[in-house]
């Protein structure tokens, strides 16, 4: 009987030292990024913070210039350690869009049109330590505003319209309500940033009677501020729904026409247009022009060739062979370097004969024998008075005896 003999266990795979530093390495690069992914995950979701207290939206009576205040978060305010950093949005009732505003302070005011109902709503921006090192950002506080209604709609005026004459003076004009009773009287009043209070109009526009404009000088400080205006009125026994507007006056600015309007024609048949910015208080840079030339073969109803030009105040207009007629007239406008939109000034009233070539010549031969017939009857009549004056002589010698 054989006794097997007992077999020698496999041989163990040691690996070397700098293969398990090197895999250990590897490890440590690949899983550390996770778990600090997934830490940082699970703080950040773990982290929130109060919305703000009590929004308000506060009516100082100033003809729409509204405030909107509200306090800090319930948990947080007292506290100064964690920075905070309020979202607030806005728009009247309407609108697509909302205006954003990003502040620290409690309280921001702007101008609406109180026509129309106002909402707002903010929140709270948790950034710094006290998010580890992230934002985090609260639910919304929300807020709205209407006046309350007064009188009927119809009551309003209408056809409501404000040109800033030449930089000026401000002429607002309007039109009763259809609803408005026959004894109604309007009044205007308006506030911007500076006067402590609103201030009614000085200097109404009268029609039949009533009030149909108002006429706002000095508004120079306010040229690049918003203006709040209102106006209502006041009519036995009825009530007139009041009407709130909110105008930028750079944009309504209406220039007087360019003065000392200029034309002449070079040999190359190009008609040189030159003009002055207009006096006043419409600032000469600030105005942009537009020029017009027609030119017909005797028709009065041609069309008109238009062109631009931004500050500069000459234009240059290559003539078509042919024309015989040019009227060339300019106008002009607030330009975008001042203001957003405006009104175009008047025409420039001045129109100009530039004749063809042919005319020209028929011109300087009709003159040429205008001045020669000028000449003959100059020379025939003073023949004529010669005559007479030796008649004269003859019949005052004395006769013989």
């Amino acid at each position: 009987m054989t006794v097997p003999q007992p077999t020698a266990p496999p041989a163990k795979y040691t690996v070397p030292e700098d293969r398990r530093m090197e895999m250990g390495v590897w490890w440590i690069v690949v899983v550390s990024p996770l778990l600090l992914w997934c830490c940082e995950g699970s703080s950040a979701h773990q982290l929130s913070v109060d919305p703000p207290q009590d929004l308000q939206i506060v009516d100082p009576g100033l003809l729409g210039h509204l405030y909107m205040q509200w306090k800090p978060p319930l948990s947080l305010e007292a506290s100064h350690q964690c920075p905070l950093t309020y979202k607030l949005k806005y728009r009247s009732a309407g609108d697509t869009d909302w205006k954003v505003i990003f502040t620290k302070k409690l309280k921001y005011g702007d101008s609406f049109d109180l026509n129309r109902p106002v909402e707002a709503k903010v929140q709270t921006l948790l950034e710094g330590p006290c998010a580890n090192g992230s934002e985090v950002q609260s639910e919304w506080t929300h807020a709205s505003f209407q006046l309350p209604s007064q009188g009927a709609l119809e009551s309003r005026i209408q056809d409501f319209r404000c040109v800033y004459y030449n930089w000026e003076h401000l002429r607002c004009t309007w039109q009763a309500g259809r609803q408005a009773p026959p004894g109604a009287r309007y009044e205007l009043y308006y506030w911007y940033a500076g006067l402590g209070d609103p201030v009614q109009c000085a200097d109404y526009i009268w029609t039949r009677g009533k009030t149909t404009g108002c006429q706002l000088p000095n508004l120079r400080q306010a040229e690049y501020l918003d203006i709040n205006v209102c106006v209502n009125g006041s009519a036995e026994p009825a009530r007139l729904q009041p009407s709130y507007f909110i105008l930028q006056i750079k944009n309504l600015v209406k220039p007087p026409p360019p003065e000392r309007l200029a034309l002449s024609m070079s040999a190359s048949k190009e008609i040189h247009v030159q003009w002055s910015s207009p006096e006043g208080g419409t600032p000469p840079e600030c105005l942009e022009y537009e020029v017009q030339l027609q030119g017909s073969d005797g028709h009065a109803d041609a069309a008109w060739s238009s062109a631009s030009t931004q500050l500069e105040t000459a234009f240059v207009f290559s003539q078509a062979n042919g024309t015989r007629l040019s009227c060339v007239r300019v106008r002009g406008r607030t330009n975008t370097f001042c203001a957003d939109q405006g009104f175009w000034s008047d025409w420039t009233q001045e129109c100009f004969y530039v004749p063809r070539e042919d005319e020209k010549q028929l011109f300087i031969l009709v003159a040429v024998v205008l001045s020669f017939f000028s000449v003959v009857l100059v020379i025939v009549f003073a023949v004529h008075r010669k005559k007479r004056a030796l008649a004269a002589e003859k019949l005052q010698l004395p006769t013989g005896c």
